[in-house]
């Protein structure tokens, strides 16, 4: 072809033929180029020509390895600028033809090309049915259950559709063998539970594709489920027995979280994916198999925080809460029906209120400590040089160590309401803990405990007071009385100040408050001066029962039984005036220290009692007896006490007398008995009216003593005030 082209036109052609051939042949060469195009041919490689230049050429532009700088280095070496230019026109011409001739191409065959693909489809489809056994039988070979079950699925509806044909119908029952087979060894990996969850959950995914009953699956899922939670729940079990030292409560709320909370949440998930269909009895299912593990989990729980009773730092505590709270939403989300969520938030508010309590109870336990700590220190023995610490001082340790024991409480139980802690947020926390739990419960109730506490000393049996040391009972009175006057204002500020209250819970007010307190101070107060009113009382008493009023002699001295009330009344005096101010006394009178106490000692006492004790007048008896009960109607002896030293001394003054008094009724007198009751009576008057409030009051009550002993004196001889007031300076 090549030859007969290059001897030119062959005999016998027209003088109109081109050298390409007649016109005819024209569109003819033009399909056999479009033919070649698509296959990707040459016009001489169609004819069987050799395929021209070298195909490994990179200036070749039909080559395969075609290098585009190379060619252009080529042409800009050996070709001039209008060759170029020629070169590219011809190569724009080119590209266009080609492009109309593509697409004359796909015009002319595009109903070809769709009927091959359609085809060629379906041929595919054919292809893998009739490979669909073999390939069933590689995937059980080698494990991969998952794509056994695709293919299967792929194919099934075909075969189903098209299994009334013998060839499809052979591949169906081929198919069905292997499936059954694949089933069973699906059902073997299930049963046998030594893979994790995921993979349990992969086998049931499997077996429901195909076709297993969802119902057997279903119960045999949460069976092998419970068996794998049950593990880490007497895993849980193991580590509170006796044996093994329990873990930290935060190491063992994590390995619950992760163990058994974990798994819980992918038997959830699992189950509701692949259970779906069940509907709301599966979810109910569900609910009942996660709410009996979980109380058993919850039970453990409980039991261990249970086992956090000691020391008052909740740090690990809250921590442990906090990560068990957080643990259990997404299983709370997942399963609303159980009700985990709120059972857990539930455990967190118990565990709070016990920690309320147990901090309450160490607030108690501390006052108790504070309180054995003055006695021990009240009772210390004094050693010579060295001063022990004075009232003032046990006063502040105890004030000063309460308070710390309070903010420490109040900051241990303030992690709870933590913004970092997840149930900080729940409604306990944001009121009932605040107000009732925090304030109420452990503020408030331990102030009041404090008060009942203090005021049980007032309760105590026995002579001279009982065991409880009268410095402890003012002591305390100064304390209650300072908490009236700033410290429960303090404390409850600071509490609310901390914790805010969001709640229309009723609180008790500061002023409710602070009455109970100084009504506890009231009572420990009065109850000093009868504690120290009584131990002088029983001094006098004695010195009075003792001894033999009508065979006594002329008196020489003051009894040692007086200066000793004196004593005490002075120390008294000093230990009040280390914890109370003086007070308010009325207006002494200039011969008070001078005066002396007689029946005689003055105008007033010589017009009362001079008729009655002249020897040579008849005694009239009764008018001394309406005159001693006028007297005594008017003393009250256990009127209110007030805050101040004054008041104190005076109540125990009064009873010190008072008691005197009712002695010397009771005795009969002789005539140096009646002058030693004037003695000892004059020597007190000097003494103790500088302690009341009044010094009528001492003058009175004395009066009445002397008056009471004259009218029991069968011969009221009275001294003389002169030899009175020697003997008692002397004395």
């Amino acid at each position: 072809m090549a030859a007969a082209a290059a001897a030119g036109p062959s005999p016998g052609s027209g003088p109109g033929d081109s050298p390409e051939g007649p016109e005819g042949e024209a569109p003819e060469r033009r399909r056999k180029a479009h033919g070649m195009l698509y296959y990707g041919l040459s016009e001489g490689e169609a004819a069987g020509r050799p395929a021209g230049p070298d195909p490994l050429d990179p200036t070749d532009l039909n080559g395969a390895h075609f290098d585009p700088e190379v060619y252009l280095d080529k042409l800009r070496r050996e070709c001039p600028l209008a060759q170029l230019m020629d070169s590219e026109t011809d190569m724009v011409r080119q590209i266009r033809a080609l492009d109309s001739d593509m697409q004359t191409l796909v015009y002319e065959n595009y109903n070809k090309f769709i009927s091959a693909t359609g085809v060629h489809a379906l041929l595919r489809k054919l292809q893998f049915l009739f490979e669909l056994p073999s390939r069933l039988t590689k995937c059980v070979e080698l494990g991969a259950y998952g794509q056994a079950v695709r293919y299967q699925g792929r194919a099934q509806a075909v075969l189903q559709q098209y299994q009334h044909l013998p060839s499809f119908r052979a591949i169906q029952d081929d198919c069905q063998v292997i499936t059954a087979r694949l089933a069973q060894q699906l059902r073997q990996r299930f049963r046998e539970g030594g893979s994790g969850a995921p993979e349990q959950a992969e086998c049931v995914e499997l077996l429901l594709a195909l076709g297993e009953p969802a119902e057997e699956l279903c119960e045999e899922f949460l069976a092998h489920a419970r068996g794998r939670l049950e593990k880490e729940l007497r895993s849980l079990e193991a580590e509170l027995g006796p044996s093994p030292p329990a873990p930290d409560v935060l190491e063992f709320t994590d390995r619950g979280g992760s163990g058994f909370v974990g798994g819980l949440c992918q038997v959830a998930a699992a189950y509701q994916e692949l259970f779906a269909a069940q509907g709301p009895a599966g979810a109910e299912k569900l609910a009942a198999f996660a709410r009996e593990l979980g109380s058993r989990y919850f039970a453990l729980v409980e039991r261990r925080l249970a086992q956090e009773q000691g020391g008052g730092d909740n740090s690990l505590l809250v921590r442990a809460l906090d990560r068990f709270h957080r643990r259990l939403r997404a299983p709370g989300a997942l399963l609303a029906a159980a009700g985990l969520a709120d059972a857990a938030t539930e455990i967190v508010e118990r565990v709070a209120r016990e920690r309320l309590g147990h901090h309450l109870q160490g607030l108690r336990a501390a006052f108790l400590g504070c309180l054995t700590d003055v006695r021990q220190a009240l009772a210390a023995p004094r050693v010579a040089g060295k001063e022990g610490p004075g009232l003032a001082e046990l006063l502040a340790n105890v004030a000063s160590s309460i308070l710390s024991h309070i903010k420490a409480s109040l900051a241990a139980v303030h992690l709870f309401t933590a913004k970092e802690v997840s149930f900080s947020n729940k409604p306990y926390f944001r009121g009932e803990f605040c107000s009732q739990g925090v304030r109420e419960g452990l503020i408030v109730g331990f102030i009041r405990s404090m008060c009942q506490t203090a005021q049980s000393f007032c309760d105590s049996p026995g002579e001279k007071g009982g065991a409880t040391p009268p410095a402890l009972l003012l002591l305390l009175s100064r304390l209650c009385l300072d908490y009236e006057t700033a410290t429960i204002s303090y404390i409850l500020t600071l509490t609310d100040e901390q914790f805010l209250v969001q709640d229309q819970f009723p609180v008790t007010p500061v002023s409710t408050l602070c009455a109970e307190a100084r009504e506890t101070a009231r009572r420990l107060l009065t109850h000093y001066v009868k504690v120290q009113g009584l131990v002088i009382s029983q001094m006098l008493r004695k010195s009075v029962e003792t001894r033999d009023w009508l065979s006594t002699l002329e008196p020489r001295n003051v009894r040692a039984v007086m200066k000793r009330v004196v004593e005490d009344t002075t120390a008294i005096d000093v230990q009040v005036g280390l914890l109370y101010e003086e007070g308010v006394r009325k207006a002494q009178s200039s011969d008070s220290s001078k005066r002396t106490f007689s029946v005689y000692s003055s105008s007033r006492q010589q017009g009362r009692y001079a008729p009655s004790y002249t020897p040579s007048a008849p005694m009239d008896t009764n008018l001394l007896s309406n005159i001693q009960k006028l007297f005594s109607e008017r003393i009250d002896v256990f009127s209110p006490v007030e805050f101040n030293k004054v008041s104190v001394l005076t109540g125990i003054i009064k009873i010190s007398l008072k008691t005197l008094l009712e002695c010397v009724r009771l005795r009969t007198f002789g005539r140096f008995g009646l002058q030693q009751v004037q003695v000892d009576c004059h020597f007190l008057q000097l003494y103790l009216w500088r302690f009341v409030a009044d010094e009528e009051l001492v003058h009175l009550l004395l009066d009445e003593v002397v008056a009471s002993a004259a009218l029991r004196c069968p011969d009221p001889v009275p001294m003389e005030p002169s030899v009175v007031e020697v003997i008692c300076e002397r004395g």
